[in-house]
């Protein structure tokens, strides 16, 4: 890319000349650059002008999950979740991302006990006393995107399920404790690996958080299973979302070959997971979603 002069205006599109925008950031990553180290792209890096849009988009996300929480009872079906979903969002002025994206039939993912993510909502899977859901719910705000799932417990949930659903929560708390500018999701990663690890269960490899904002599923790949120090550097006006998923038994998962979305744990042991929505600022983070 051409150089820029510091009189110049900002390629971040904020109106302000470089030299009061991101003169000193680029200096930043030139830095980490010559180290080595992974840095992020230009275009992954938010303006003002794009968050705002962002924030607008995860109060509809909030929303509808908080309307999902109020709602969620045993005896109903996937599909009455999918339902809500839809309804509160359009309702709002969004659009359910998941729907037909890629394919997908639609508006939220709706993911029990051995699922570990990706399932599809149906009339014919209906909840039970003693499951243990997760709600992954995206939307769409005047071409904003924002993401978060939560899991929800439904009746009189073994210990053991529970613990587990607890313990998920804590390893994203933990992770976000992490985020920082100038650090790396390494350091999520080995918060969240560590604390898993630590009560006798496993992170998912192949799946793992994404960028997003402008699109649905943007660079970086957010691992959580990489070492301190290491992936992508963290830097002002990157979004990323937090969401390990966490199992009881092993780390090995498959596809359902029926309809070639839905992740189960290889061993059918019990797997949880909680997602936010994370904005790298330039003294720590703001969850955007949850």
């Amino acid at each position: 890319m051409k150089a820029l002069r510091k009189d110049d205006p900002c390629w971040c599109n904020s109106g302000k000349k470089y030299c009061d925008c991101h003169m000193e950031f680029d200096r930043k990553l030139d830095n980490f650059k010559r180290k080595f180290h992974k840095v992020p792209p230009r275009n992954i890096i938010k303006n003002e002008e794009q968050l705002a849009g962002m924030r607008e988009s995860s109060k509809i996300n909030i929303a509808v999950l908080d309307y999902v929480a109020e709602n969620i009872h045993a005896g109903m079906t996937t599909q009455d979740i999918d339902d809500l979903v839809y309804k509160k969002t359009t309702e709002m002025g969004g659009i359910p991302a998941p729907l037909n994206y890629e394919g997908f039939p639609k508006s939220v993912c709706t993911s029990i006990n051995e699922q570990v993510c990706h399932g599809i909502p149906s009339k014919n899977i209906q909840l039970l006393d003693g499951d243990i859901i997760n709600v992954d719910c995206s939307t769409i705000l005047n071409g904003y995107f924002s993401d978060s799932s939560r899991m929800f417990c439904i009746g009189n949930v073994a210990p053991e399920h529970k613990k587990l659903v607890d313990v998920a929560k804590e390893c994203v708390e933990l992770g976000l404790a992490q985020v920082k500018p100038w650090g790396h999701l390494g350091d999520v990663a080995a918060a969240i690996n560590e604390h898993a690890k630590a009560n006798g269960y496993s992170v998912v490899r192949e799946v793992g958080g994404h960028g997003i904002g402008l699109e649905f599923h943007e660079t970086p790949f957010v691992s959580y299973v990489i070492k301190k120090g290491t992936g992508m550097v963290m830097a002002p006006g990157m979004v990323f979302t937090i969401e390990p998923m966490i199992n009881a038994g092993l780390p090995d998962i498959y596809i359902d070959e029926g309809n070639n979305w839905t992740i189960y744990t290889d061993d059918d042991s019990y797997s949880a997971q909680w997602e936010i929505m994370v904005h790298v600022t330039e003294d720590g983070y703001e969850v955007m979603s949850y």
